[in-house]
């Protein structure tokens, strides 16, 4: 199974229907993690799903008659996924989770000098009612079809998509979200095998990340990276500061300039992930189906993140992207991905004799080995450095190291060091 996401193409009143479908689904949410909340405050039972549905159907279903305007699985999915959440909660509280949480929170107050804001505190982990215009989706299932560049759903009927299939075939159920002025249909289709045939016997490579360029590979290919936040920084700083002049504190209701405002901000930011997901895809999709093995490090990415000169271009690079979309992708054409530790001197090594320069700084972007004399580039040689380290040892895809082979763990806890990265922007 292989899941699809979609642009739909709708109309005034297909528009308007899909407001109503997320309202539904936010309204029937809320209302079951109120009466939930109750009873937890009363230390009663947790009602499931199929109760806070029967509830839903005697007493507010009889009482808000627009209800039966939307299809009756987009709210029925909606306590489902209310049921689930508790049982998330419940298993990451038995599990210490939470509690790691709030004394994360209560460090962070105590560190800034601020109170502790005890609901705050009280209510992390658990599920938080939904707003407006926020995270809008609603669930549908039954006779969907989908024929060509049209898509067939209940209560909605014949809907345009923004791309067409060849062939005819039926859904059992689809997602319908909303991002920015847009909204997408998700769903799961059957697909044949895409293993690519002789992909074993492709070459290995080696995958260095970094900040000027997205991906340094191991034989010298370079890709740059598209850096969609910073491009759009400007733009973006001005429309915000639009929003801000039209927002009136005090005032449950804005007015019809602030929402549309609002909708140019989320415009923006719906641009700039399209810019950097559409980068990010190409890229794995090219080391995927080329490469019989790909090795990468386990970035900490939050680590990084610690250092404010540094952090909105870290994030702008979507590292952690980058590995989800390997790690299925990979499976998908028969590659393999490998992940090795995060303390693995990759920048500080030698590619050439295995030397380890201690006082390798940031800013020196040539690697000049003080034992053989090599130059080279410091990407490159760190890109040379994890292809080479995932070929002479095995290591799991948590990145960390179990059957050593040609560099011992005594000598990988000894060169331990800050992850290094290209910093250049």
């Amino acid at each position: 199974m292989r899941s699809f996401k979609h642009r739909l193409e709708l109309n005034n009143k297909q528009m308007t229907l899909s407001s109503k479908h997320a309202g539904t689904v936010r309204h029937a949410y809320n209302w079951g993690l109120e009466l939930c909340n109750n009873a937890l405050k009363k230390r009663d039972k947790l009602p499931t799903a199929i109760d806070l549905h029967k509830l839903l159907v005697k007493d507010i279903k009889s009482v808000h008659t627009w209800y039966y305007d939307t299809s009756k699985c987009s709210p029925q999915q909606s306590l489902r996924n209310l049921s689930v959440g508790w049982k998330n909660y419940f298993f990451n509280l038995k599990k210490g989770e939470i509690k790691k949480k709030q004394s994360s929170y209560v460090k962070q107050c105590k560190k800034r000098g601020v109170d502790v804001n005890k609901d705050r505190l009280y209510n992390i982990g658990k599920p938080k009612f939904k707003k407006k215009g926020m995270s809008e989706s609603f669930y549908l299932e039954g006779n969907i079809v989908v024929d060509g560049n049209r898509i067939k759903l209940p209560r909605f009927g014949w809907v345009n998509m923004s791309e067409s299939y060849d062939e005819s075939f039926s859904v059992k159920n689809v997602v319908v979200s909303r991002q920015a002025s847009h909204w997408f249909v998700s769903f799961k289709k059957e697909i044949a095998n895409l293993k690519i045939k002789g992909i074993d016997k492709k070459p290995r490579i080696g995958v260095d990340l970094g900040i000027k360029t997205l991906a340094f590979l191991s034989d010298g290919v370079v890709f740059e990276s598209v850096k969609a936040f910073r491009r759009n920084k400007r733009r973006l700083k001005l429309a915000q500061k639009k929003l801000s002049k039209k927002y009136i504190k005090g005032n449950k209701v804005q007015s019809n300039n602030y929402y549309k405002a609002r909708s140019d901000v989320a415009k923006i930011h719906y641009k700039i992930s399209c810019i950097r997901k559409d980068s990010i895809h190409k890229l794995t999709t090219y080391l995927a189906k080329n490469h019989s093995r790909i090795s990468i490090e386990d970035l900490n990415v939050s680590g990084m993140m610690k250092n404010r000169k540094l952090a909105g271009a870290i994030q702008d690079g979507g590292f952690f992207e980058f590995r989800r979309q390997l790690d299925y992708k990979t499976k998908w054409y028969g590659s393999e991905l490998v992940v090795i530790d995060r303390f693995f001197p990759s920048s500080k090594k030698c590619s050439c004799c295995g030397n380890i320069k201690q006082d390798l700084k940031l800013k020196d972007r040539i690697y000049i080995c003080e034992k053989c004399d090599m130059k080279i580039d410091r990407d490159l040689n760190a890109a040379i450095n994890i292809k080479n380290f995932a070929v002479s040892s095995t290591v799991n895809a948590c990145g960390e190291l179990y059957k050593p082979n040609g560099v011992r763990q005594t000598e990988l806890n000894e060169t331990r060091s800050k992850q290094q990265i290209n910093t250049t922007v």
